[in-house]
């Protein structure tokens, strides 16, 4: 099979998600509780499965051509529109979002059905369970009365729309069976978007910080913010990312991988990325002052939370666990209510501080196994 690269509308489309991202973490600003925190990944499930439904369906069609791009732009509208409703999803705008999402979905399922030869059925399966099941579920909890339940009516029924999605690839798992993909593409898809989170973070670091005093400790601030962004980066793209694509090329059932580790494990990978962004915001602009406990708990449990995800992706593609990746989440939790009465800036060193470590300890085992693999061959 011919190796499918990534094309120039796709990521056009990807510039859609970068706002939508932006406008998910802004639910989090300023509200840090359980709640709080269970409507915004609520919210995020159908931002991320429109943006997956699209990357699956350019995977298995040739989408370089005049009709898919408009179908992908079409869909890149409804991500759009489900991005502006995302500050008012509690209330008038859950309309909006609703019908923004239903009609992307229904958009997708149009390019798949009219496809040719197996990827035709493809529309029994998620895509038609996103537009006739998740995507009305979404308009009528948009519908309902925004006060319901304090409001939690229309999380409860978003959250049922949100379980059918996540639910339908396991469901049809023998129908998507049938589907060949190709195995360079989504590894890389599925990378970019992780991007776009990394690319949020980095909104956190420095949007707070570019209105207020630039002191010594801002400065100091912010490097060290940035120090664990690219950590983060380093812990996916240095090593991770290979092996996902090499999983993938390899694996028996492309289907499980594709459903395990990339649509279920980049949910958690890019969830976690999008709670660390917000505790920067709400972190690197006041160095001195102590975190309170829902800063400290997003900066410090999205990155453990980062860090399982890891260790649940490699078990799913090796059956190996990540002893290393595992002791530093470890870390990092008991760290978490240590940093309570510390300064933000010192709370920022810590983690930087273990996840250098592990950095560094991940780079020495590579490195030895790899020149234990070339003396063997010698």
């Amino acid at each position: 099979m011919e190796e499918k690269r990534v094309t120039w509308a796709e990521l056009y489309f990807d510039l859609v998600f970068v706002f939508a991202v932006t406008q998910v973490s802004g639910l989090l600003h300023h509200r840090h509780g359980w709640g709080e925190l269970a409507r915004a990944a609520v919210v995020f499930v159908p931002v991320y499965w429109c943006w997956v439904g699209t990357t699956v369906q350019a995977n298995i069609r040739d989408v370089d051509n005049p009709r898919d791009r408009l179908g992908i732009f079409t869909v890149g509208l409804g991500g759009l529109f489900m991005a502006l409703a995302v500050p008012g999803v509690d209330g008038a705008r859950g309309v909006l979002f609703g019908a923004a999402y239903w009609g992307a979905r229904l958009v997708l399922l149009g390019l798949i059905a009219t496809g040719r030869g197996r990827v035709r059925r493809v529309w029994f399966g998620p895509y038609g369970v996103g537009a006739l099941i998740s995507g009305p579920l979404l308009l009528a909890g948009g519908l309902l009365d925004a006060q319901l339940m304090g409001g939690w009516a229309r999380t409860a029924v978003w959250s049922v729309a949100a379980l059918c999605d996540l639910s339908a690839p396991v469901l049809f798992r023998r129908l998507l069976a049938k589907v060949s993909y190709h195995p360079a593409h989504l590894p890389e898809r599925f990378g970019l978007f992780l991007l776009i989170a990394l690319g949020e973070s980095i909104v956190g670091i420095g949007a707070p910080v570019a209105a207020t005093h630039l002191g010594a400790a801002e400065l100091v601030s912010v490097a060290t913010a940035f120090v664990i962004s690219c950590e983060l980066w380093w812990l996916y793209f240095n090593y991770a990312a290979d092996a996902m694509r090499h999983s993938l090329e390899t694996a028996e059932s492309q289907r499980d991988v594709i459903r395990r580790v990339f649509s279920y494990g980049h949910f958690v990978l890019i969830a976690g990325v999008i709670a660390v962004a917000v505790g920067f915001g709400e972190t690197v602009a006041k160095p001195d002052d102590a975190l309170a406990a829902g800063p400290l708990g997003l900066l410090y449990g999205g990155c453990a939370l980062y860090l399982l995800a890891f260790s649940y992706t490699r078990w799913m593609m090796f059956r190996m666990v990540s002893p290393t990746r595992l002791v530093a989440a470890a870390a990092v939790l008991v760290l978490l209510p240590l940093m309570v009465r510390l300064p933000a800036l010192g709370a920022l060193v810590a983690l930087a501080g273990v996840l250098g470590v592990l950095n560094l300890v991940e780079y020495h085992r590579v490195g030895r196994a790899r020149r234990l693999d070339e003396a063997a061959i010698a």
